[in-house]
C-alpha cells in the first residue's frame, strides 16, 4: 500500500508519516493547532487542521493530493496530508520543492495567498508541535 502510494505521488514518504499510517491510516486529530509567527487564513498565529489524510482509500493522499493541488491551485511542491476546518482555502502539504523527491520534505502552510510557508523541518515535528486549539479559544473570539 506504502510502495502504491509513493508511485502514484512520485515522492518518498516520511518514515514517521507512514510510520503514524501503521498504527492509525489518517484520521481526526485530538490536538488539532498549530502555532505559527505568522498570520494564517485561521488566525493571527496559528492554524486548525482536522484531519491528516490517510493512504489507501478514496479519501486518502494517493487519491486526493493531485486533485486537491489542481482544484486548489496550491502550489506544486509536495503532497496535501491535512484537512483544515476551511477545508480548500488553505492546506497543510509535504513540501518536497527543497529535498527532492527521496529526501525528507518540510511540512509547509498554504493559505489563500498560495505561498507555502515553513512550518515544521519534518512530518515528526510538525506531529509533535501540535496543541489543542483551546489553547487559542479567548484570543480568536475578536477575530
Amino acid at each position: 500500500m506504502v510502495r502504491r502510494a509513493e508511485e502514484t505521488l512520485g515522492v518518498r514518504l516520511p518514515r514517521s508519516y507512514v510510520e503514524l499510517m501503521y498504527q492509525q491510516n489518517g484520521g481526526v486529530l485530538k490536538n488539532s493547532c498549530y502555532p505559527t509567527d505568522f498570520r494564517t487564513s485561521w488566525a493571527a498565529d496559528h492554524f486548525g487542521v482536522d484531519v491528516i489524510m490517510g493512504i489507501g482509500h478514496e479519501e486518502g493522499i494517493d487519491a486526493q493530493s493531485a486533485e486537491l493541488i489542481s482544484e486548489w491551485d496550491y502550489p506544486d511542491v509536495g503532497v496535501v496530508i491535512g484537512v483544515t476546518p476551511m477545508a480548500g482555502p488553505d492546506t497543510v502539504m509535504l513540501d518536497y520543492s527543497e529535498s527532492g523527491a527521496d529526501g525528507e520534505p518540510v511540512v509547509a502552510y498554504v493559505g489563500e495567498d498560495r505561498t507555502p510557508r515553513r512550518v515544521a523541518d519534518s512530518f515528526e515535528e510538525f506531529m509533535n508541535g501540535l496543541v489543542p486549539c483551546e489553547t487559542y479559544e479567548d484570543e480568536d473570539e475578536g477575530e
